[in-house]
């Protein structure tokens, strides 16, 4: 999709495919946190362990970070119909496959289906909405953005916990999160296609295979390395581990070549804009976060406190609202304001709440469990929705594709090494206190206040990127790549 043939619309109004394209990615990226309050139903059921299970979301995590970096040159060769006719389909198939899965192995292959349709919509999204709509307005509409690809995953475990209460004779609790799924994406994908006009006309280009292949196996390494950082497997993970990354640096290196010498997958030269470089560390260490605290709260308020699903997803619903009610809020305010005023507090909010929850029990008060998980989503409302806006707009028109992917293979990686992070993390040290004759359940809230304390120690990374990023996007509108690359000229437009 060619970012230069549609100049920004100066309209106030958020344009048609924009709506279309929020609804879309909301449906399919809840898919990505709607297994979490599963676990416990998937363990009985399919008889795997808690390791295992979470695969479950991790999988669909990983597919996503080793499917995006393709989408920029994807996004480049087809319509914008057709690309979202393909993302929906193959998203479906896969909730298809996954609602009849007779095995963990065919549940999880289900999974890894409907990430391939999930990764294309993300990057679509905001490579569409960075073409399309004026710089001024960006914030506002960044704002509702932000309700697809942060509320959808802190809403993903309320609904699944609604829907895994209801008993169905015959059909196992954690098959209707898929089979209600179907009829709603199906709606979703007649109304896009009858509504949704092109952006963009297509260009030729050849899919550079050996990138594809290191950027799966990069990512793919490194995460599943990290998967297995519990037990006796510590050499085995370090092993692994070092192969993704000596994998992800080729992938790097060869990026590097191709932007002198052909098309990359993705253009690393995103990384030379500063301010882009810093929300990409503060949103994929806040992702981190985030996506391990989603991991650990259904396990200790199911396994420790004895909550049921539906309990446990009303108790986090009043956070996940709250992020989505503030979404568009805080697109006006950094419209009007700028970035710093919200992006600041809402890391320090951050890294408290993640403090906050290092201090769980047996007995704490259901009440400050809700007061600090309310605090969490309003924080990262205050942060994703100016990150998002500021680290985009500062990327020249010609590299906004590659930003949108580079972004969402980021965020999708920090988000799975930070399920699989807390989980080893909980998984070594219980198992570690268990052996020296602690009783189970408090060596599990053992682990799970050390899993917490490490996003927590995390999210000062947050504050530090927070701090130094500016307050508004230097970059004009439609500025080139930067002068000081020599090849520059050569760079595809997308």
């Amino acid at each position: 999709m060619s970012a230069e043939i549609s100049a920004p619309t100066s309209k106030r109004r958020t344009p048609t495919v924009i709506r279309v394209l929020v609804l879309a990615t909301f449906v399919v990226i809840l898919n990505e946190t709607i297994m979490i309050n599963a676990i416990p139903r998937l363990m009985d059921d399919l008889h795997v362990t808690e390791v295992a299970a979470q695969w479950v979301s991790t999988a669909f995590m990983l597919t996503m970070a080793a499917i995006i970096p393709t989408t920029g040159w994807f996004l480049q060769r087809v319509t914008t119909r057709t690309a979202y006719a393909v993302a929906m389909g193959v998203f479906i198939a896969g909730t298809v496959l996954s609602a009849l899965a007779p095995t963990f192995a065919v549940l999880l292959i289900g999974r890894i289906i409907q990430a391939g349709g999930t990764a294309v919509m993300m990057p679509l999204l905001m490579t569409t909405l960075m073409t399309v709509v004026a710089e001024q307005d960006r914030g506002k509409v960044m704002g509702n953005v932000t309700l697809a690809i942060s509320v959808a995953p802190a809403m993903g475990p309320v609904i699944s916990g609604l829907i895994l209460q209801v008993e169905v004779p015959g059909i196992d609790s954690w098959r209707l999160l898929f089979v209600v799924m179907l009829p709603i994406a199906a709606l979703v994908t007649w109304l896009g296609l009858r509504q949704l006009e092109n952006v963009g006309e297509p260009e030729a280009g050849v899919l550079d295979i050996p990138s594809v292949l290191l950027a799966a196996l990069g990512f793919g390494g490194l995460v599943f390395g990290l998967s297995k950082f519990h037990g006796d497997s510590y050499t085995t993970a370090v092993l692994i581990v070092a192969a993704g990354a000596a994998l992800i640096i080729a992938f790097g290196l060869r990026q590097v070549r191709l932007q002198r010498t052909g098309t990359p997958l993705l253009d690393l030269r995103v990384l030379l804009v500063g301010t882009y470089a810093k929300a990409l560390v503060l949103l994929s260490v806040a992702f981190l976060a985030m996506m391990g605290s989603m991991i650990l709260l259904p396990l200790y308020l199911q396994n420790l406190r004895g909550l049921t699903p539906l309990e446990t997803g009303l108790l986090v619903m009043p956070g996940g609202l709250a992020m989505g009610l503030l979404g568009p809020s805080v697109g006006k305010l950094f419209d009007k304001f700028g970035g710093r005023t919200l992006v600041i507090p809402g890391s320090i909010g951050i890294a408290v709440a993640l403090a906050g929850f290092t201090q769980v029990s047996l007995t704490m008060p259901y009440w400050q469990l809700l007061a600090l998980h309310i605090l969490l989503m309003v924080s990262l409302a205050a942060a994703f929705t100016p990150v998002f806006t500021l680290g985009l707009g500062a990327l020249p028109m010609n590299l906004y594709s590659h930003g949108s992917s580079m972004l969402g293979t980021l965020q999708q990686v920090a988000a799975a090494v930070g399920t699989a992070l807390v989980v080893t993390v909980m998984s070594a040290r219980s198992t570690s206190l268990i052996d020296a004759g602690t009783e189970p359940a408090t060596a599990a809230l053992d682990g799970m206040r050390l899993a917490f304390l490490v996003s927590a120690v995390l999210a000062l990374i947050v504050i530090a990127m927070a701090v130094l990023l500016p307050n508004r996007s230097a970059n004009p509108h439609g500025a080139h790549a930067p002068a000081d690359e020599p090849e520059a000229p050569e760079l595809v437009k997308s």
